[in-house]
C-alpha cells in the first residue's frame, strides 16, 4: 500500500515554513518499488529459493513503511495546531481530501482489474459493488485478481476514518485548559496493546470464516503508532527550537539524536530486517505462521521502518542523506507512487499472460522489470489526467476567505491529498 500523502512543507504551529521534508517523499517511492519487486518475485516463484527467497517475501515491509508515513503525515496537522492552541483540522475537509486521492484512480485499476483479467471473468453484481465500495476484506474470504494489494488501502481508508477521534482523545485538554503531557503515550500504548492482542488472540477467535479479519486496522496499528509519535516528536523538537520557554522532551530529543545518524538508523533497520528474514518471523510461503512468528514479524516491521524514516525527518537538510534522498527522480517517483500501487498487480498479470511466464516458473527479473516499466507509464498518466485535476477539487464550495485564512494555519504536510 502506499501512503496517499507527501511532505512537500512541513510548518509550524504559527503557520511560517520551517523546512521541508522531501526525503520523506523518496521512501514512499523505495516502498512502492519493494511492494512490486516482493509481488513479483512470489509470481515467478523466487519465493522458494534458499535465503534470499525469503528476504524477497519480505520486502513487503513495504506496506509498514506506508502505513508508518501515513501515521505521520496525517497526525502531523493536528500536532501543529494543537502546539498553536488552535482547533483541530475540520474533519468534513479532511475526509473530502482524503476520498479525492484515493478513489478516483482506485475505482479506474479495480473497473480494469475486473475487466480485463481473466480470473475475474463473470464477475458478479455483487461482487463488483463489494470492490468500489473496498468492502472486500470484511465480507469476503479472498481479494478479485490483480486487487490483492487492496487490503492494505481499506486499511488506510479505516485508519482515516478513525484518525480524528484518536487525535481527540490524543489531544483534548483538561478543565484548565492545559494538555495532558502523558495522554498520548496512554493512547499510543493502547493502540499497540490492541494490536498486540488483536493478533494474538482477538482476530482468531472472532473469525466465522466469512472475512479477512486478519488483515483489518487492529492488525496494523503500531505501524501507525510508531508515525504518530514520531510525528508528535517532531513538533516539539521544533517548538523548543523557536520557544525557549519550551521545556526539553527526553523522548523526543532522544529521537532527534538518533534521525541525525542515517546511518546507524539504516544499519540498524537493515540488521532488523535481516532478523525478520529468518524463521522467527515466519514462513516465506503461503502457510500461515504462528500466532507468536506473525507477533514477532509485526513488531520487526514497526521498528525496521520507523529506522529507515526517522532520518528522513530529522537528518541534517544539508547532509549526504537528504541530499541522496531529496533527488528530483526519486520525489517524482513518489508523486506517482499511489498509482504504481493501483495498478502494478494488473499490469503484472497482463505481462505474464503476453511473455508467458507461468506462476512459480521463474524468469522474475523479466517479470519485474516490465512490470515496473509500464506500471510507471501507466501510473504518470493518471498522474496527469487524474491524480491532479482530482485534487483541483479539494477547495470546492469553499470561500476565498476561508482559503486564504487556511493558508495562515498550520498543516504539517502540505500534501497532494
Amino acid at each position: 500500500m502506499t501512503a496517499t500523502v507527501s511532505a512537500d512543507e512541513t510548518v509550524t504551529a504559527t503557520g511560517r515554513s520551517t523546512t521541508t521534508l522531501p526525503a520523506l517523499d523518496s521512501m514512499r517511492a523505495v516502498a512502492a518499488v519493494a511492494v512490486i519487486a516482493t509481488h513479483a518475485s512470489f509470481w515467478g516463484g523466487a519465493y522458494a529459493q534458499p535465503a534470499i527467497g525469503t528476504a524477497l517475501a519480505r520486502l513487503d515491509i513495504g506496506v509498514a513503511i506506508f502505513f508508518v508515513l501515513s501515521g505521520f503525515l496525517l497526525s502531523g496537522p493536528w500536532f501543529e495546531r494543537h502546539a498553536g492552541r488552535l482547533p483541530p483540522p475540520p474533519t468534513g475537509r479532511y475526509l473530502w481530501k482524503r476520498a479525492l486521492r484515493i478513489i478516483p484512480v482506485y475505482v479506474l485499476a479495480a473497473v480494469a482489474a475486473l475487466v480485463l483479467l481473466p480470473g475475474n471473468s463473470g464477475a458478479s453484481p455483487a461482487l463488483w459493488v463489494k470492490t468500489l465500495l473496498l468492502s472486500n476484506i470484511y465480507v469476503d474470504d479472498h481479494l478479485p485478481d490483480g486487487l490483492t494489494q487492496m487490503w492494505s488501502l481499506a486499511v488506510e481508508v479505516a485508519f482515516y476514518v478513525l484518525l480524528p477521534g484518536i487525535m481527540w482523545l490524543a489531544l483534548s485538554r483538561r478543565r484548565r485548559g492545559t494538555p495532558s503531557r502523558s495522554r498520548l503515550g496512554v493512547v499510543l500504548a493502547v493502540l499497540v496493546a490492541v494490536n498486540v492482542v488483536w493478533v494474538l488472540d482477538l482476530a482468531v477467535r472472532l473469525d466465522w470464516g466469512g472475512s479477512m479479519i486478519g488483515l483489518w486496522l487492529p492488525s496494523y496499528l503500531t505501524w501507525f503508532s510508531v508515525g504518530m509519535a514520531m510525528a508528535a516528536c517532531y513538533v516539539r523538537v521544533h517548538r523548543e527550537a523557536q520557544d525557549a520557554t519550551v521545556g526539553s522532551d527526553r523522548v523526543a530529543s532522544t529521537l532527534r539524536q538518533m534521525g541525525m545518524a542515517p546511518g546507524v538508523c539504516w544499519t540498524t533497520g537493515l540488521a532488523l530486517f535481516a532478523i525478520s528474514a529468518t524463521p522467527v518471523a515466519g514462513p516465506s510461503s503461503l502457510t500461515a505462521p504462528a500466532l507468536g512468528e506473525a507477533m514477532t514479524k509485526n513488531l520487526l516491521y514497526a521498528v525496521t521502518a520507523g529506522l529507515l524514516i526517522l532520518p528522513a525527518v530529522f537528518a541534517d537538510p544539508g547532509g549526504r542523506f537528504i541530499r541522496v534522498m531529496s533527488t528530483p527522480l526519486l520525489r517524482h517517483l513518489s508523486h506517482i507512487s499511489y498509482g504504481l500501487f493501483c495498478v502494478h498487480l494488473v499490469i503484472l498479470e497482463l505481462v505474464a499472460r503476453w511473455r508467458g511466464i507461468e506462476l512459480f516458473e521463474g524468469r522474475t527479473v523479466e517479470l519485474f522489470a516490465l512490470t515496473l516499466v509500464l506500471s510507471l507509464v501507466v501510473s504518470e498518466v493518471l498522474y496527469r489526467l487524474v491524480e491532479r485535476p482530482a485534487m483541483l477539487l479539494r477547495n470546492l464550495g469553499r470561500s476565498s476567505r476561508v482559503r486564504s485564512t487556511d493558508s495562515k494555519t498550520p498543516n504539517a504536510a502540505a500534501t497532494r491529498s
